[in-house]
């Protein structure tokens, strides 16, 4: 071998000695802790795996894509935080590994082999003459260490003697008990993250699932093993089905996970508090076990899973299980009123016929209770100007009533157009009766993110949006407007210019509220103008709209309503309720609205089914560092040395005493302990 490869070899191995050294040192390892403690800081205060869209509106998109770059929003099972614990388990195993020999030789060693005459550098010392002779005297001497609870040890030198002693040495034990517990824990964590799946997707070639389709249609490389040794995964069973598969989320898709059984829901039962909150909720069950084909019934609640074939099944919380729905699609936009009769299945997506733009509509939840408190929140009315109209028109002036009471059944959906935008609407089946007043809610929002803005409907005297629709239909007819404008005119003005121009006023106003509502009425005015124009408008729409109602109902041969009988009230409250809905309409993102008439509920229990060895794991951890922790502070070395030397007449004792941590307790014990030596010496003390 030549110098240069000699030279090579040996810088080769300085290094990996250098690496080795860094990897095991004390300030590495603490190095990771404290970056542990960071990431478990962040993993507290920011909620884990929550949606996309709510870290964007929290930090908006800019910081949203810097800190996704880290994954923060999963920071438990982000690579770099398994990377670290990783490093962690190789540097304290290495701490360990190199540290563990050495302190188990020194619990042990007696130290024996001390120099007498170094005895007198201790702090804690005291010399004693005694008249017995060396043997004599460390043969009483390790008595009386035994009898003190040490375990001694006698060297001789000559005529001399040296009892070595100690107890306490458990100590030590703490150190390696405490770095122990750190790496078995670590390896517990890391065997219950998502690492195992992982290594799965990067070694066995497996491919996330990220679109629709059946679970028999999965290809095997979408399928975890079923000898898979940790895993969490999550199952929505609906009454009367079963599944033998958990769906395991792997980053922007899913993978299958085969179960050693099947799990039927026989019935899943909900108890609600009077808030319409979940009191209690739990699944009566059957459990197939694939292998022998025998079956057990069992019911699973919160807190009590069930443990079966070391698989473990939570009661996570329940959802819809494709219930049945039949709704009413109302037009919201030109001359048509009449309803279209559609049914739908919560979790499936289906197409509105043509007759109502060709939409596509995605059924995502049925809510059976809504137990709401109508007094508080935000104003439902999602238009700018609607404060202002309904002080005008006096509807909504007085407070709403705060009392809780369930408002019936209500449906969610999302309405997608043709450019692939969507929102989600929110539809209650039955009126709810606010500002004394029944109206239809239409919820609707942009992202999950944001709270429901409600549009009001008011109910016709049958509680139906009928008559609303109707009255919606005429105004987007403008023959219908023109004539409610003369009649408005014909009954507000006289008859010449002041008639005809009362006639055109209504007509415009008539066709700019069809089209943008009271805000395309104000916008082209000047700001301290728009106050005087509303007070003009309001009244002139709110009249037309009147004659333009009579007008409608004329043509179906209805008479007009009675505004001079007993349901006078009512009708002018309909009519001011139906012209805020009209002025908020135009922001109304949907040319339908979907009414809930009926449903066919299914319910579906979810379950969290894991596989976590790593618990039983993280608690021999936690065993090991209690004990350690425990050792390290309650468990104090204590060595005591005894040189003993002839003398004319005896002998001459020095005795000394050591300790980790000297406390008040240690010299307390040192006390006792040269008191008994004095005892046992019979003679006197020297000066120390």
């Amino acid at each position: 071998m030549s110098r240069a490869d000699v030279a090579s070899s040996t810088h080769s191995r300085a290094l990996g000695a250098d690496v080795i050294e860094l990897l095991g040192s004390m300030r590495f390892a603490i190095s990771l802790l404290v970056f542990i403690c960071v990431a478990s800081l962040i993993g507290t205060v920011l909620p884990q795996n929550q949606g996309a869209s709510t870290y964007v509106d929290q930090f908006g998109p800019f910081w949203f894509a810097v800190f996704d770059q880290f994954s923060i929003w999963h920071v438990y099972n982000s690579a770099w935080f398994l990377l670290i614990m990783a490093f962690l388990v190789v540097s304290t195993t290495l701490c360990v590994l190199r540290n563990t020999p050495k302190m188990l030789r020194d619990m042990r060693s007696f130290r024996e082999y001390v120099r007498g005459s170094s005895l007198k550098a201790f702090h804690h010392r005291v010399e004693l003459d005694s008249g017995l002779p060396p043997d004599q005297a460390s043969a009483q001497v390790g008595a009386l260490l035994q009898a003190h609870g040490f375990r001694y040890r006698v060297r001789e030198d000559g005529d001399s003697r040296m009892v070595a002693a100690k107890k306490g040495a458990a100590n030590r034990m703490g150190y390696i008990f405490a770095h122990v517990a750190i790496v078995v824990i670590c390896l517990g964590g890391l065997l219950d993250s998502e690492l195992p799946v992982r290594l799965q997707t990067w070694l066995f070639d497996k491919q996330p699932v990220t679109g629709n389709m059946l679970i028999s249609d999965v290809p095997e490389s979408g399928r975890l093993s079923a000898r898979n040794p940790s895993f969490r995964a999550n199952m929505l069973v609906p009454d009367g089905k079963q599944s033998s598969v958990g769906i395991v989320a792997a980053g922007q898709g899913v993978l299958l996970q085969p179960l050693p059984f099947t799990l039927k829901l026989n019935k899943f039962h909900i108890d609600y508090y009077d808030t319409g909150m979940p009191s209690d909720f739990r699944s009566d069950v059957t459990v197939t076990d694939l292998a022998t084909g025998e079956s057990f019934d069992r019911t699973i609640q919160v807190n009590e899973p069930l443990h079966y074939r070391g698989v473990t099944v939570y009661q996570s919380s329940f959802d819809d299980g494709g219930s049945k729905l039949q709704l009413k699609a109302w037009p919201l936009r030109g001359a048509a009123a009449q309803p279209v009769d559609v049914s739908g299945t919560v979790g499936r997506e289906a197409r509105l016929p043509a007759s109502l733009g060709g939409l596509t509509v995605d059924y995502t939840g049925l809510r059976v209770i809504n137990v709401e408190d109508m007094g508080s929140g935000q104003d439902p009315q999602p238009s700018d100007v609607v404060a202002h109209v309904a002080a005008v028109t006096g509807s909504a002036a007085r407070p709403r009533n705060d009392n809780l009471r369930n408002v019936g059944p209500s449906v969610q959906y999302r309405l997608i157009g043709a450019d692939g935008q969507a929102h989600e609407f929110n539809q209650y089946l039955l009126p709810v009766r606010l500002d004394d007043a029944p109206v239809f809610l239409l919820g609707v929002r942009d992202n999950a993110s944001q709270p429901y803005r409600y549009l009001r409907i008011p109910a016709d005297s049958q509680g139906t949006m009928a008559e609303f629709m109707r009255l919606r239909a005429a105004l987007d007819d403008a023959g219908l407007r023109e004539q409610a404008a003369q009649r408005f005119a014909d009954g507000n003005a006289p008859q010449g210019e002041q008639r005809e121009l009362m006639f055109q006023a209504a007509r415009g106003a008539l066709r700019t509220f069809a089209r943008d509502g009271f805000n395309g009425i104000i916008d082209a005015a000047p700001p301290d103008q728009r106050e005087k124009i509303l007070n003009f408008a309001v009244p002139m729409i709110q009249l037309s709209l009147t004659e333009l109602r009579n007008l409608d109902r004329a043509r179906r041969g209805e008479p007009a309503p009675d505004l001079q009988g007993p349901d006078a009230e009512r009708e002018r409250q309909w009519m001011r309720m139906a012209v805020l809905a009209l002025a908020a309409l135009p922001d109304y993102p949907a040319t339908v609205a979907l009414q809930l008439t009926g449903f066919e509920q299914v319910q579906a229990s979810v379950f969290q089914v894991a596989r976590s060895p790593g618990k039983t794991i993280v608690y021999i951890g936690c065993l090991l560092l209690v004990l350690g922790v425990f050792s390290m502070f309650y468990i104090r070395e204590r060595r005591v040395w005894v040189w003993i030397r002839p003398q004319d007449k005896g002998s001459a004792w020095l005795a000394a005493m050591t300790t980790q941590r000297r406390t008040l307790d240690f010299n307390h014990e040192f006390e006792r302990l040269r008191d008994a030596l004095r005892r046992l010496s019979g003679g006197h003390d020297h000066d120390v």
